[in-house]
């Protein structure tokens, strides 16, 4: 791969964005920046004054970012207010303790087996029963399921070098377990549809494979994958198979029962070995909450720590964190108790319409194209005239906050509740903005377009990646 500096005009990019954050920091450090050492006297309760004057220099996310904060209302009544109570009155508690915090450790199973019903436990999945934890959000449920899928395999198979093989579309948190667990990645395109390629991911299947990944929907585009049959080809091939539905799990079995057209997606496809779902996406918990589960417990316990030989004693972990907050737990179990299958029905029924209105919007402007044919709530265009990501400036402008795509240039709206309320406002600022673009090509001062490259291409690696290296090198 030919290195992104040597691509022309890379490196002033590169060096005048690098110069403007190093200058930003460094001015900070003269006068008001991050404090470095402790008060010489506590603020006491002052310090919730000055949190709340600090809160006041984020972003207004309310309904004008693409995904972010999947709960609808204000921040001080209804589902906020209830979350925070509940996650308030188990902050401090730690289910490493389950002696000691009985409720939470209950909590956790509970929202384990609910999580597990919706997604097929009760199809009687051979082998054993449906099983799993809680953790801290999706990167880890993903990094739980390759690595307990890598020990299952290594027991089953004395795979010494594993290989996992993914689509282009799937998350990039496998690229992390991939590094973490010293694991080859072999990926695959995606086909005319935007769909993981059956015969692109057979092709790469080898002696070292030990897991196939299938996205339920994939984050850049929101189209489900062929689970069914990928699940067939990794069981005809006797290897693992994880369905991502850390965005979905909370979406699309209700989606289905609202009529849908969802294909198969969880563990009643044959081959399905392992789930992870976001319980603070669209399942409205708080921040940190997510749910990895197993077909069965012999491929659970690989994801176990056991150490036998401490002086400390016997040291047993299920997760990726030792102590964790019971809060978050907590805070989990009631956002699904009180909102219910009939909330979570609703809630699927209003944010996969306000899906369908922004793609029907957004094709009747003829200068953009959606990318395929989503199933979900995400909605992915672009465009063929102009510098899609010119227009994304413009709408930044404009209050929102959009995510950007490569292969193809794009950028997508991850629909939420927060969205019902202001389609039209969306649409409309997006027409505005192409409008302004046409007028005036060209990037804006401070946008992001410029980091893309020529003609908004997104050199290999990204230009912003290696940006980010750079800025975490110096910033401390």
């Amino acid at each position: 791969m030919v290195s992104v500096r040597m691509i022309p005009g890379v490196n002033v990019i590169i060096d005048r964005e690098k110069k403007k954050i190093v200058e930003k920091l460094q001015s900070g450090n003269k006068k008001n920046s991050w404090r470095t050492e402790l008060p010489s006297v506590g603020l006491g309760r002052r310090v919730i004054e000055k949190m709340e004057d600090d809160k006041k220099n984020d972003v207004n996310w309310r309904g004008r970012c693409s995904g972010t904060v999947y709960i609808n209302g204000s921040e001080v009544d209804g589902h906020f207010s209830l979350i925070n109570e509940a996650c308030s009155m188990f902050a401090h508690t730690n289910p490493l303790h389950q002696d000691v915090f009985k409720s939470v450790a209950q909590y956790e199973r509970e929202v384990v087996a609910m999580t597990a019903s919706m997604l097929g436990s009760k199809e009687k999945a051979s082998g054993g029963q449906i099983c799993g934890n809680m953790t801290s959000g999706g990167t880890e449920s993903i990094l739980l399921a390759v690595k307990s899928s890598r020990d299952y395999m290594k027991a089953r198979k004395s795979i010494t070098k594993p290989e996992i093989i993914m689509s282009e579309s799937a998350h990039s948190a496998y690229d992390k377990a991939a590094q973490y667990f010293n694991i080859i990645i072999r990926r695959a395109p995606v086909n005319k549809e935007f769909k993981a390629d059956l015969k692109s991911i057979q092709r790469l299947i080898n002696k070292n494979t030990i897991l196939i990944i299938g996205s339920a929907p994939g984050f850049p585009h929101g189209i489900i994958d062929p689970i069914k049959e990928l699940g067939e080809l990794a069981s005809s091939y006797d290897i693992c198979f994880h369905v991502d539905l850390c965005l979905g799990g909370f979406v699309l079995p209700f989606a289905r029962k609202l009529g849908y057209p969802i294909a198969p997606f969880d563990f009643s496809v044959k081959g399905v070995t392992s789930i992870s779902a976001d319980v603070h996406k669209y399942g409205l918990g708080p921040k940190g909450t997510s749910v990895v589960l197993y077909r069965n417990h012999e491929i659970r316990k690989h994801q176990f720590v056991a150490v036998t030989e401490w002086t400390g004693g016997l040291y047993v972990s299920p997760t990726i964190s030792g102590s964790r907050s019971g809060g978050m737990i907590a805070g989990a179990w009631a956002a699904m108790m009180s909102t219910g299958l009939e909330g979570y029905l609703e809630n699927t029924r209003v944010i996969m319409e306000v899906s369908k209105k922004i793609e029907n919007g957004i094709k009747e402007i003829p200068e953009l194209f959606v990318i395929g044919r989503p199933d979900m709530t995400i909605v992915a265009f672009g465009s063929n005239g102009v510098n899609i990501f010119e227009v994304n400036d413009v709408m930044t402008t404009k209050g929102w906050h959009l995510n950007a795509l490569q292969r193809p240039n794009s950028i997508h709206i991850c629909v939420t509740l927060q969205h019902a309320s202001v389609v039209d406002d969306f649409l409309n600022d997006l027409s505005e903005s192409l409008k302004m673009v046409k007028k005036n090509p060209g990037p804006i001062k401070g946008g992001m377009a410029p980091m893309y490259g020529a003609a908004g291409k997104m050199p290999d690696r990204g230009i912003v990646g290696d940006l980010l290296v750079e800025f975490m090198d110096n910033s401390c």
